[in-house]
Parts: C-alpha cells; sequence; structure tokens
C-alpha cells in the first residue's frame, strides 16, 4: 500500500494556505504492517503509475521552499515565530492521494473575501473570475472540433484516400466533383479506394481481400499508437475518465491526473483509438479533456491555485463544457455536471456553467466540425407524430435498456476485475492488439460495424424518404401517387429485399456489439461509453420501430391502430424508436434520468419527443435498478478502490457511532497531544512511532478533555521551520498549543508555540450518535474526520475512511479494498 493506513486522518484549519511544500519530510509516511515496501505502484483506472516520478502539474504556490528536517545551527539572523501571526509555506496544503478540507477551504475563501478592500477590487475580482471559469471553455471547444475532424479523417483513411489532398476525408474530398450521380453519392474519382491504389480495380474478389487487409492493418497501426502513448507518456490517460474525475470532484487529490501531459496525450490518442475501429467513443474523454484544460489554466489565478473548493468549482463547469463540446447539449452539459459528476454544487456555479457551456458550444459552432452548418451531432426531423399507444413498445425498450445496462455492469466488471487480478492486465499492448485485430476482422463485413459508431447512429435515426437511397429505406416503391404521403415524408410501405438484408445486419451488429462493447470499455487507451451504449439501443429500436411499422402497414384494420393509422398514412416512425431505444440503453448503463432526456432532445432537435425519452429513461432506470443501483462509473469507482462516499447510497444499518470509531475494544490508546507538557523531542517521538496523519490535542493524558486537532504535515512543517528560523528551539523545548505560554523556570529554552495551526473546533460527535446521521454529517459537510467524544472526554476519531470500510462490510464486500490496497 502507497500511503498510510489513515489517509483521511485530516482536520479543518483557520489558518490561510501560502503554498505547497514540495519537500519532503521525515515522518511524512511512517510504514504500517499493511504497507507494501516493495512495491510503490498504484492501480488507477487500470493504469499502473510509479508514484516516484515527479508530477507533471504545478505545484499549489509558486514559491517554493526547502522543507527538509534541519538542525539548529543555520545562517542568517533569526526571530521568535508566532505561527498564528506567520502562517508558514506549505502549512494547510496536501500531500497526494489525499481528501481536501471543504470546511478550512470555504473558511479560506470566506478570509479572502474580507479582505477585499472596495467595490472596484470587487469588480475586478469578478471579471477575473469570469476570465477563469470561460477561459477554459474555449480550449476544449477547439479540441472537440479538432478532434472530431482529426477522427473523422482517419476513420476514411482506413478505406481509401482522397487525390488531390490526402488530408481530405471522403465526404469534403467529393464536395467538388461533377462526376459524383446521386445514387452513388459517395463515389467520385477523386477519392480511391486502397484497392484502386494497389491493384488498380475496385472489384473482385481479390479487391475487396485488399481493401479488407488494409482496413486491418489502419485499425491495428492506430490501436497500436494510442496504447503506447499512453502507457510511455501519461497512463493517466486511458479511460473514460469520468470515474476519477467524480472522485476528484468528491475532494481527492490525484496528482497529474489534470495535468498537461495527460491532456496533451489523451487528446491524441482519443482521436486513434477512435479511428481505430474499437467500440468506444470520445464523449467521456472530452470531460476529462475539459476538466484538464481548467485545472490547468487555473493556475494563473491565485483564488483557484490556492484554494483546493474553488478550483472544484471550476471543475465543475469544465465538466459541463465537456459534454457540451462532446453532444453540442450546452444545458444538457450543464445537467448532466450537476446530476452525474459534481459532489459539491452550489446555485453559482450552475449559472457559471452555464455560462461557460455556451462559450464552448459557440466556439466548436464556429469550427463546424461535423460540416452541416449544425452544433448538434445527430439532428432529426420527424414528420409524424407519436400516438399514445406507442408507449407500449416504449416501455418495452426501457425494460430492453435497463436489462443491458445491469448485464453489461456486470460483464464489464467481472472482465475488468480478472485484468486486474491476473496475468492479462500485464500486457495491455497486446490486450489492445487483439481486441483491435478482433473488432476490425469481424467488423469489415458488416457496413454497419464497419463504419463508426457516429455515423452508425446518424444512420439508425434517419427518417426514410423519398430521397433516400440507404438499405435501411429499402422499401418497396408505392404504385400510385397517394401512397407518398405528406410533404418529403413517405407513408409506411412494406419491406423490400434491401431492407430485409439490413434487417438481419443490424441483427448480427446487435450481438457483436454488445459482446465486444464489454471488454473494450477499461482498456489501456482512451474509451467512452456513450457512444457504444447509444448504438446498441438504436440497433435494437430500429429493429423493433420497423417490426411495428410493417404491423402497422399488414393490420390497420386492428383496435390498436383503429383510428389513427390508416392506409396510405406515415403512422410509425422506426427513427423515433432508434433514439428512445437509444436514450434507454445509455440510461440504463450510467443511470442518468434528467441530463440524458435534455441531451437527447438537444442532441436531435426533437423537442416534440420528450415524453417517449422520459418514460423509456424512467423505465430504464427501474429495471436497472432492480438488479443493483450503481451505475458504470459508481461500479469502477468501487473497482478501483477510490474513497468516494456515493451521495446517492443510503445508509439504512442501526450502528451508533462507537461501534464504527476507532480505538476498537483491545486496541492501543489513540495517540493525542496534550497542550502544554510535552517537548519537541517527544513530539517528534509520537510522530515518528505512528503513521497517522493528525493527532487530536487534549488537555492532559489524565483528563482527555479535548482541545483541538492539528494535522501530522502541518506540525512537521512548522517544527522543521522552527528549528531554523526561531532562536533556541531545541528538542527539549516545550510544545504550546495554548495561547499564552505557562511559566518556565529561566534556563529553559525558549517554547516552540503551535497554537496556530491547529484547528479549534474539530467535528465532534457524541459516542450514542446513530451512524446514519454520522454519514450524512460527512457526506454534507465534506468531512474527513470527526472526534467521538462522551461528555466532552474525547473517546475515538471516525475517519472517512472508516465509513466507507464499515458500508462495505454492511454490504458484504471486502472493506480492505478501499483506497487502492
Amino acid at each position: 500500500m502507497f500511503f498510510v493506513e489513515n489517509l483521511f486522518l485530516l482536520s479543518p484549519t483557520v489558518m490561510e494556505n501560502p503554498g505547497y511544500c514540495s519537500g519532503s519530510f521525515d515522518g511524512l509516511h511512517h510504514p504500517s504492517d499493511d504497507d507494501d515496501d516493495d512495491d510503490e505502484m498504484v492501480d488507477i483506472a487500470g493504469a499502473t503509475l510509479d508514484f516516484s516520478t515527479t508530477d507533471d502539474v504545478p505545484p499549489l504556490s509558486s514559491g517554493e521552499t526547502s522543507c527538509s528536517r534541519a538542525g539548529m545551527n543555520g545562517g542568517g539572523p533569526k526571530k521568535l515565530v508566532d505561527l498564528l501571526e506567520d502562517p508558514l509555506p506549505g502549512v494547510g496544503t496536501y500531500e497526494d492521494f489525499n481528501t481536501i478540507d471543504w470546511v478550512r477551504e470555504k473558511s479560506k475563501d470566506r478570509d479572502r473575501h474580507r479582505e477585499v478592500p472596495d467595490t472596484k477590487t470587487c469588480f475586478f475580482l469578478f471579471c477575473v473570475l469570469l476570465l477563469a471559469l470561460n477561459a477554459p471553455s474555449s480550449p476544449p471547444g477547439a479540441l472537440a472540433g479538432g478532434i472530431d475532424i482529426a477522427a473523422h479523417w482517419l476513420t476514411d483513411l482506413k478505406g481509401g484516400v482522397c487525390l488531390i489532398g490526402f488530408w481530405f476525408n471522403h465526404e469534403h474530398c467529393c464536395w467538388t466533383s461533377n462526376e459524383t450521380t446521386f445514387q452513388e453519392r459517395d463515389r467520385c474519382p477523386q477519392w480511391q479506394s486502397w484497392a484502386e491504389l494497389i491493384v488498380g480495380n475496385s472489384e473482385g474478389a481479390f479487391a475487396y481481400i485488399v481493401n479488407y487487409l488494409m482496413y486491418i492493418f489502419w485499425a491495428l497501426l492506430f490501436a497500436f499508437l494510442a496504447v503506447i502513448l499512453v502507457r510511455a507518456f501519461a497512463p493517466y490517460a486511458c479511460g473514460s475518465g469520468i470515474p476519477e474525475i467524480k472522485t476528484i470532484l468528491s475532494g481527492f487529490i490525484i496528482r497529474g491526473y489534470l495535468g498537461k501531459w495527460t491532456l496533451i496525450t489523451k487528446t491524441i490518442t482519443l482521436v486513434l483509438a477512435v479511428s481505430s475501429g474499437l467500440s468506444l467513443g470520445k464523449e467521456g474523454p472530452l470531460v476529462h479533456v475539459a476538466c484538464c484544460c481548467a485545472n490547468i489554466l487555473c493556475h494563473l489565478f491565485t483564488k483557484y491555485r490556492k484554494n483546493e473548493a474553488k478550483r472544484r468549482e471550476v471543475l465543475s463547469a469544465a465538466a459541463a463544457v465537456g459534454v457540451s463540446v462532446a453532444f453540442g447539449a450546452p444545458i444538457g452539459g450543464v445537467l448532466f455536471s450537476l446530476e452525474e459528476v459534481s459532489y459539491y454544487f452550489p446555485l453559482k456555479t450552475l449559472w457559471r456553467s452555464f455560462f461557460a457551456a455556451l462559450v464552448a458550444a459557440f466556439t466548436l459552432r464556429s469550427i463546424n466540425p461535423f460540416g452541416n452548418s449544425r452544433l448538434v451531432l445527430f439532428y432529426v426531423e420527424f414528420h409524424a407524430p407519436w400516438h399514445l399507444i406507442e408507449l407500449a413498445p416504449f416501455i418495452l425498450l426501457g425494460i430492453f435498456g435497463g436489462l443491458w445496462g445491469a448485464l453489461f455492469i456486470r460483464a464489464n466488471i467481472a472482465w475488468c476485475r480478472r485484468r486486474k487480478t491476473t496475468r492479462l492486465g500485464h500486457y495491455p499492448v497486446i490486450e489492445v492488439l487483439v481486441v483491435a485485430a478482433l473488432t476490425a476482422l469481424i467488423a469489415y463485413p458488416n457496413s454497419y460495424t464497419r463504419m463508426s459508431g457516429s455515423e452508425l447512429i446518424s444512420e439508425l435515426f434517419n427518417d426514410c424518404s423519398l430521397l433516400d437511397s440507404s438499405q435501411l429505406c429499402g422499401y418497396k416503391q408505392p404504385v400510385n401517387v397517394s401512397e407518398t404521403g405528406v410533404g418529403n415524408s413517405l407513408a409506411d410501405r412494406p419491406a423490400g429485399e434491401g431492407l430485409y438484408t439490413a434487417l438481419w445486419q443490424l441483427a448480427l451488429a446487435l450481438i457483436f456489439k454488445m459482446l465486444i462493447t464489454v471488454i473494450t470499455f477499461g482498456m489501456k487507451v482512451p474509451s467512452g461509453l456513450f457512444i457504444p451504449s447509444m448504438a446498441v439501443g438504436a440497433i435494437a429500436g430500429r429493429l423493433l420501430g420497423v417490426g411495428m411499422e410493417q404491423l402497422a402497414y399488414y393490420n390497420h384494420d386492428w383496435l390498436i391502430f383503429r383510428g389513427w393509422c390508416s392506409p396510405g398514412a406515415d403512422c410509425i416512425t422506426p427513427g423515433l424508436y432508434a433514439m428512445v431505444g437509444a436514450a434507454a440503453c445509455l440510461g440504463g448503463v450510467t443511470r442518468m434520468t434528467v441530463s440524458l432526456v435534455v441531451i437527447m432532445f438537444e442532441l436531435t432537435g426533437g423537442l416534440e419527443y420528450i415524453v417517449p425519452l422520459m418514460a423509456a429513461t424512467m423505465t430504464s432506470k427501474w429495471v436497472a435498478d432492480a438488479f443493483g443501483r450503481e451505475g458504470i462509473y459508481e461500479a469502477h469507482i468501487r473497482l478501483n478502490g477510490y474513497p468516494f462516499l456515493e451521495a446517492k447510497e443510503e445508509f439504512e444499518h442501526s450502528s451508533l457511532a462507537v461501534d464504527v470509531m476507532r480505538p476498537r475494544r483491545g486496541d492501543p490508546a489513540l495517540a493525542v497531544l496534550t497542550q502544554d507538557s510535552m517537548t519537541v523531542e517527544e513530539v517528534e517521538t509520537v510522530v515518528d512511532s505512528t503513521h497517522y496523519s493528525g493527532f487530536p490535542v487534549v488537555v492532559s493524558q489524565e483528563s482527555q478533555r479535548l482541545v483541538g486537532f492539528v494535522l501530522r504535515r502541518d506540525l512537521l512543517i512548522s517544527i522543521d521551520n522552527a528549528r531554523k528560523r526561531q532562536d533556541g528551539v531545541v528538542s527539549t523545548s516545550q510544545v504550546v498549543f495554548t495561547e499564552h505560554a505557562p511559566t518556565q523556570p529561566p534556563e529553559a529554552p525558549p517554547p516552540l508555540r503551535l497554537r496556530g495551526i491547529m484547528d479549534l473546533s474539530p467535528f465532534t460527535v457524541t459516542d450514542h450518535t446513530p451512524m446514519d446521521i454520522t454519514v450524512d454529517i460527512f457526506r454534507k459537510l465534506g468531512l474527513r474526520q470527526c472526534l467521538v467524544t462522551h461528555n466532552g472526554r474525547l473517546l475515538g476519531i471516525i475517519t472517512k475512511k472508516d465509513i466507507l470500510k464499515h458500508m462495505a462490510q454492511i454490504a458484504n464486500r471486502d472493506p480492505d479494498s478501499i483506497l487502492f490496497n
């Protein structure tokens, strides 16, 4: 285990956080019995990382200080230091894999507001705030546009190349061609397949084999480059990133996860991974990319660089920006951040997130990556309204989405656990190449699996018109004009051979997508889950929609169709069923509700179809919750052992605080410090002989009356600095946590006053406080520890880790799985 057992044994302090100490201290990590001294590696989202290397993010403060333990012999004049008046660099900061103290960070922000002198300064800071919040929104918009364009080009490159410019994708290459026919709009002399370039012929079995082999070659090349770049430059760039973002927004610190190298690597490898044809999407990783941009730009402003809680408000806005640029859905992005990602989301962050999402969407729209002058990814325009009787198949799609979501989560978690616990996880490059080869080998013969996920969903959402030449619109032609429907729409018609062929291909594509996505999500490449889940649901929905359409066509005299589906009318819209199925499957996997419905109607422009989307989404959530209340992101958080206290999970056990606190019966007494009866040597002995991250301060060992709480890190920094800056501080100097030092003999060395680093108001509960109330206190206040007292006497301590272990025991899970064990 890389870090100490009591990682969360930290407390609020009321003093300013002047900077981050980049040095190391003796005693900051004391190996416990459970520590693995030979293995300094931690597995995060499947990326095994060595934390002996330096971080790639700037420190919390630009000021640098040496924090190595020094003796009392130092150069330069020394003065008496009162830490209450003169805060020390590094005091109040956090180490890697630590949880921030929300209460202290909010207190620091209030102190900063009190120092604002006048209205002009307030207006200036407000302008800086807007700049800080919305500067991160333009880079994600530009990056998202570039990722879309590059991924489209590389995806088309697997099928051929443009002769007038290799940088053009297939669609752009044929735009200027005058030799393109309507029936073969994708064919033009300027674009040639690899078979035409290599063998000079595009027809025949040999040409098909050449194109097949080139498709597999490019897929393997892109997948290999993606996994190699991730492994070499930024192991944090793998996976979706949303589970880690949720954990970070809850207060946990993972240095380097939002750094510049992660941003650069994830942006490049995301393009390569999507272009390789793997069953993954770019929408989830774009949330990670947006948060990286926000975190890097936060270091330009002292307000956010020195306050972890304020920085997380910006990261919440950045998560909204990520979804906004991924789907072109700014309102849905804000709701996604509020419902799914953010742990602390004050009202002011709501409108700031909305403004940031607006700027990002405007930036994306100005780039026009889709080439259709539209912001949304899948614009649809259905011509027929939905009818009340169709709620039954919509609910059926919701049931399918819930069952698929529950099945996918269990299968994917089982596969990822097998990857972590067997030799499979030791060969990430081979795993990616094998899955990429298998995907390309099976996908190429089927046109619906060969195309990218976004193109497939767009094809399935499409409503057939008179001008469509897609196989999904392969109906038998109407005999007379009266059957052509209204406007550009077509009346319900009997299915033709082209449609039957498309349905068989879609059925095979559904089975393939359901299986391959299970083993793809969680590999060592950037991988999102939105598009694969939507593709599964869209295929199922289209199949059901065509079935309903043919049922209505041949049986419009049935009672359920009588009165609203007459012969020659456009009764059923299969594209609508595809849209509802996509929402149902995505909801079953992620358990999103409100934000998902808003994203879907923003994504498609189908405002009229909110009720079917709501019905399918709620049904999907209810069915999936019957098999387990965890969504895919919560399941991966638990799999990786992240210290995340889920706000949606209810605590129903009847235990008390005394049942969870430490020390337990038979354990050694709790290590404490006294307020004025210990020397520097005694304090250092207590610190060096324990692995705790903080210590309660009591009046005396006999009374155990609680005075406050002091952090291990702050204590070591203060003692080290006092040895260098204060004359006469030796091992026999008395450590004083009181406001006035006690009277000492004249020959005694000067005392070391440390009242300034002590939290004078630590949170306490009594020993008979119900644990459901204690858990709510931890969730709503963001606590890391709470002291347990009885009639004012200190009994023990409850940390966030203790609560997580207790909840794991109640759920019959391994409690030692918390915190990367």
